[in-house]
């Protein structure tokens, strides 16, 4: 398949487990395709912040990371977990954030995440897919694939969270609400922040931000919020980091996970610094097929920046492979 390939999209709300909140799940394939089977199918998972649409099917120079996965044969599908994207909101998101606990717990993002698995698996009449997991993500779906290795094929980590002695950055401090309020239109700083100067202009491909903006807060329900370029977050993947990660205790144990895995990481990830990655890659003791793919120039949104057909191609090879 080429890059003029056509893909069709299809879009499904599907029930969770707790009443009222419906999980969104996008589909990508190859226009006329058919047939998969458990080798050409695959789950993305979003991080703690974004949704599966502002990560995952942003086009940058025309085309998305779903649409690539498309393109080169696969049946894609993207999920948004309760509180992201297109899927249902708590409805303590309605309130001010200091009326309610930390919403969107790990725990909770698994559930759902099971929920969207079972869901294609189904429908698609197939036992087991591959499964991608971006740093929340990958604590979402590596949780996941411990648990329900049969399941999986499968499992590709980008920047997957660990266990870390230094503050990590997406725990600001103080008092945790229900939610926090992320101005998106202030991301870009930070973003290329994380790359040294010189090399700063040319980590976004052109007008790849604003399509990314643009993406991102269109899922937000409110207009408010919408107007003024922010999105609202659920805090409870940052409590998690404060009574787990940063507490010294891993959320899930890697070396429960039997299935093949291809980690990788950015050069200059400051979220997930290459200690941690690393640290992570040697706990991984259960697979004996392992494989680690250090992304030069590369932050942690790598899949979003000029090196990002690096990992596109890597994963697609990965699992292409019997």
């Amino acid at each position: 398949m080429t890059r003029n390939t056509v893909v069709q999209t299809q879009d499904f709300m599907i029930p969770s487990d707790t009443p009222d909140i419906e999980l969104h799940i996008r589909n990508k394939r190859a226009a006329g395709s058919g047939n998969f089977g458990e080798t050409r199918t695959v789950m993305l998972m979003h991080g703690a912040t974004y949704g599966s649409g502002s990560l995952y099917d942003t086009p940058i120079d025309g085309y998305s990371f779903m649409d690539y996965l498309a393109r080169a044969g696969f049946d894609v599908y993207a999920v948004d977990v309760r509180g992201y994207g297109e899927s249902t909101r708590p409805q303590e998101m309605n309130l001010p954030a200091a009326q309610s606990e930390p919403l969107g717990r790990t725990e909770s993002g698994i559930r759902d995440f099971t929920t969207a698995v079972n869901f294609v698996l189904r429908t698609s009449g197939i036992a087991r897919l591959n499964v991608i997991g971006m740093s929340w993500g990958g604590s979402v779906t590596g949780a996941f694939t411990a648990r329900n290795g049969h399941k999986v094929r499968k499992l590709g980590l980008i920047a997957p969270q660990w266990v870390s002695d230094r503050p990590i950055p997406l725990d600001a401090g103080g008092t945790l609400g229900g939610y926090r309020i992320v101005r998106a239109a202030d991301a870009r700083e930070r973003w290329i922040g994380a790359a040294p100067q010189w090399k700063r202009d040319t980590l976004i491909p052109a007008d790849g931000f604003e399509a990314w903006l643009e993406n991102t807060i269109r899922s937000e329900p409110d207009k408010a919020l919408r107007d003024n370029q922010s999105i609202r977050a659920v805090n409870g993947p940052v409590l998690d980091i404060r009574e787990f990660w940063a507490a010294g205790k891993p959320f899930y144990d890697p070396g429960q996970i039997e299935v093949p895995v291809l980690l990788i990481h950015g050069e200059w990830d400051i979220d997930i610094p290459l200690a941690l990655a690393q640290d992570y890659f040697v706990h991984l003791t259960g697979t004996a097929d392992k494989r680690w793919l250090e992304l030069g120039e590369a932050t942690h949104m790598l899949v979003l920046e000029k090196n990002r057909h690096q990992a596109f191609d890597a994963l697609t090879r990965f699992f292409s492979e019997a």
